[in-house]
């Protein structure tokens, strides 16, 4: 099967990944709404055509916390996503920079910080999930502060979601017999993942957590651990805690509502993005494309305001750009070409995303990214 949209590397991912791999990275928590939602109403958002303009020279190049980005996206921070290759990450790190965009590295990653350095010449972001274990995390933004030029802080996941497909696949269960016997078996019907990845990527754990959490419960009880240790109790004051341990930009994502953008505001943050963390936390919540409005309205002026959440093409990030964010983060869209056809499907659909802005921007009359604006919508979402 060739590839030619991102969509058609979700059904590579399918036919390639053990199931419990492929459900965590295309499910969603309860009946998937939200994660419906971001999809259909982004498809939804209509764009005004323009004709008999001057679009011979496009510009897709974008300013990012002081950093000039071939185009407006980076590769949004996805947990686990290294073990949809072997040595995941590092493949999606090198695609992003070839690209000239950002990758962000999450806490839950397969790939440590320092093996993803090694693999690229630039700095990349680093997303944060704080953990009780305040020393092991103090330790863990020194080593990001080495290796990284911006942190995400995901601040939507006190509480994991209540997601079907991870507790049909196995993939939720405890650590125990039964649990690795379902997931073994499943990895047996993908031999090539099994081989690739299950044998030759070891070791399959999480890298930046394996002080805390051991070498080898990547997969043994990763809903599990992360119950007993991700931090409930985090609340705005702790972004003070945050700031005096890292001094680079800040970003806090997970925002869905314009009282906390403003609230990021205030506490000095420097960039937020709006996100319902792919449908996988809150079922029922508004989509990214209808909350992002009223978002970037109050505070887009103070704020860098950046967006994900059902992103499949390039034109659904000039609808994104239209609908007020500065820049797009991609979840689903890498992880499927990573797990379908690895670093060089990350690679085409890094320039498919290119080619299909091109190709939206000049129907719309635009030349240059910072020209995109409400004005291109044919009416409010």
């Amino acid at each position: 099967m060739k590839a030619a949209a991102v969509m058609d590397y979700r059904e590579l991912a399918r036919r390639r990944l053990p199931r419990f791999l492929f459900d965590y990275i295309d499910g969603g928590s309860y009946a998937e709404v939200t994660l419906r939602r971001n999809v259909s109403d982004l498809e939804a958002v209509a764009l005004r055509q323009r004709v008999l303009c001057d679009v011979s020279v496009l510009d897709l190049t974008t300013e990012l916390f002081g950093t000039l980005q071939a185009m407006p996206l980076a590769l949004g921070p996805v947990g686990i996503a290294g073990l949809n290759a072997r040595r995941g990450e590092v493949l999606a790190a090198r695609a992003a920079e070839r690209a000239g965009v950002p990758f962000c590295l999450s806490t839950v990653s397969a790939c440590p910080l320092a093996e993803v350095a090694a693999a690229v010449q630039r700095p990349f972001w680093f997303q944060l999930y704080l953990l009780r274990d305040r020393a092991f995390m103090r330790d863990l933004l020194q080593e990001a502060a080495r290796h990284c030029s911006v942190l995400v802080f995901t601040v939507d996941l006190p509480v994991s979601g209540s997601r079907y497909r991870d507790v049909r696949s196995g993939f939720a269960e405890s650590l125990g017999f039964l649990g690795t016997l379902r997931r073994t078996g499943q990895a047996l019907l993908r031999p090539r993942w099994a081989w690739d990845v299950g044998v030759r990527g070891r070791p399959l754990a999480l890298g930046n957590l394996t002080a805390v959490m051991g070498p080898h419960r990547a997969l043994a009880d990763y809903f599990g651990w992360s119950r007993e240790n991700f931090d409930a109790s985090v609340t705005w004051k702790d972004l003070d805690w945050v700031r005096q341990h890292w001094k680079g930009p800040l970003i806090i994502k997970g925002i869905l509502d314009p009282g906390d953008a403003r609230a990021a505001a205030q506490v000095g943050a420097d960039g937020i993005v709006v996100s319902n963390h792919g449908g996988r936390q809150l079922d029922g919540t508004p989509s990214t494309a209808h909350a992002l409005p009223a978002i970037a309205a109050a505070v887009g002026e103070r704020l860098t305001v950046l967006v994900d959440g059902g992103v499949r093409s390039g034109l659904d990030v000039v609808r994104m750009l239209a609908l007020g964010a500065k820049a797009v983060l991609l979840g689903r869209a890498w992880v499927y070409a990573l797990g379908g056809s690895g670093e060089a499907g990350v690679e085409h659909v890094l320039n498919l995303m290119a080619e299909e802005m091109r190709v939206a921007m000049a129907l719309t009359g635009c030349t240059r990214v910072r020209d995109i604006s409400r004005e291109l919508l044919v009416e409010s979402p």
